[in-house]
């Protein structure tokens, strides 16, 4: 189907409106128009933002399914009708991406489908907790509640996220300031060194010497170098995209040096409030474990949350089945078990999750208070061997008494 784009009045309000409609010609996106109320006025073909950039400005954001939840949420809440409110929103929306699929879900409830199901037909844009809380919601009638609900819990996510990346920022950058002084003093100083010794027929010390071959095999081969790294590269990304990959990638997160008691806290914190969301809203003990699960985006705490799932379909507690699983911090069953007794469990997750955001908060800014003196000596013990391969051998001939 081809996308219009069109310019058409309201016949109940009377008022202009501007979006995007899919359709097989103009003729059907016309009459598409006029079933749904509208006298068009304008309609064209829309053209295809090409090359590499029009595509990543045409991305969906996670900031922009935050602001359509919470749109959405406030227009319903404010008694419109479901159809109006997604046309709302989609005139408001200025991600054309997230304009057509904001179009096709009008289609498809104006075609008499629930939310839910409209929401399906886009799970790269609509995850599985989204359409549980929707479900839930147009089930129970509190469908602006459960909207409101999922996008401030796709808020928080999307703040610790951004502080667990801003804080490996700073050692991303030291890093390649590093590895591009390593270069400069390999390709431009150690050369000027061997050239000396040359001419005065002496010997490198060992350390230059592995220094020299070094930087001779980058200039002779550099088109290897870059070819090792591209091919490597490549199978790498391929690797990591495989089950065993993932695995591999996943395990490595939770057992990182510095980083990876920060990636455990944020996984029980999504866990758990991504739990305390759904149970909230009537999703079964069952179905919300396995929303978590999928939730949690790690196939490692996944698969310990799917062993507890089927521990509690066998009859046990939540809380015992989830207490022996390695990753599962302890104060998630201790609180979930609080929560059995009191029957309050969706109450004891969400005070769980407020926790471990916190403490992240607070080991995040621990740790950019740690990493900046570990980053200075790293620094500072590989810079001090680069000048004192280049130095030693200067004042070893100067030593010598050789003239310069």
């Amino acid at each position: 189907m081809k996308k219009y784009q069109y310019e058409a009045r309201d016949q109940k309000t009377n008022e202009s409106v501007k979006s995007i409609v899919q359709a097989d010609s103009e003729h059907s996106a016309a009459k598409l128009l006029i079933d749904q109320g509208y006298v068009p006025l304008k309609i064209e073909l829309e053209q295809a933002e090409g090359g590499i950039l029009g595509r990543l400005q045409n991305r969906i954001t996670t900031k922009d399914k935050i602001i359509f939840l919470r749109q959405l949420s406030t227009l319903i809440g404010a008694g419109l009708p479901l159809a109006q409110s997604l046309r709302t929103v989609a005139e408001q929306t200025q991600n054309k991406k997230m304009q057509e699929v904001v179009q096709e879900i009008i289609a498809d409830v104006e075609g008499g489908k629930a939310l839910a199901v409209a929401f399906a037909k886009h799970p790269n844009v609509f995850d599985s907790t989204i359409i549980a809380l929707v479900t839930a919601g147009e089930s129970s009638g509190t469908l602006d509640e459960a909207l409101k609900r999922v996008a401030a819990q796709k808020e928080k996510d999307a703040a610790m996220i951004g502080k667990i990346r801003g804080a490996m920022v700073y050692p991303a950058i030291v890093l390649t300031v590093i590895v591009a002084v390593l270069l400069f003093m390999l390709l431009m100083v150690v050369p000027q060194v061997q050239s000396l010794y040359e001419d005065l027929n002496k010997e490198l010390p060992f350390l230059t010497q592995v220094m020299v071959i070094t930087a001779e095999f980058i200039f002779n081969y550099w088109w290897l170098v870059i070819a090792i790294l591209v091919i490597g590269g490549f199978f790498l990304k391929q690797y990591l995209q495989t089950d065993a990959g993932i695995k591999v990638k996943d395990t490595f997160k939770l057992n990182i040096p510095l980083f990876g008691s920060m990636f455990k806290k944020l996984y029980m914190a999504r866990f758990t409030r991504t739990g305390q969301t759904l149970l909230s809203t009537g999703v079964a003990m069952l179905d919300m474990l396995k929303i978590s699960g999928d939730s949690v985006n790690n196939v490692v705490i996944q698969s310990e949350i799917m062993r507890a799932s089927e521990k509690v379909k066998a009859g046990k507690n939540l809380s015992e089945s989830l207490a022996k699983e390695e990753y599962i911090l302890p104060m998630v069953p201790q609180m979930i078990s609080i929560g059995e007794q009191s029957g309050k469990i969706d109450e004891m997750m969400g005070k769980t999750a407020q926790v471990y955001e916190d403490e992240l908060d607070e080991e995040i800014k621990a740790l950019t208070t740690t990493i900046e003196p570990i980053m200075m000596v790293i620094m500072a013990v590989l810079a001090g061997g680069m000048v004192g391969a280049v130095l030693f051998p200067i004042y070893s001939l100067v030593g010598s008494g050789v003239s310069l």
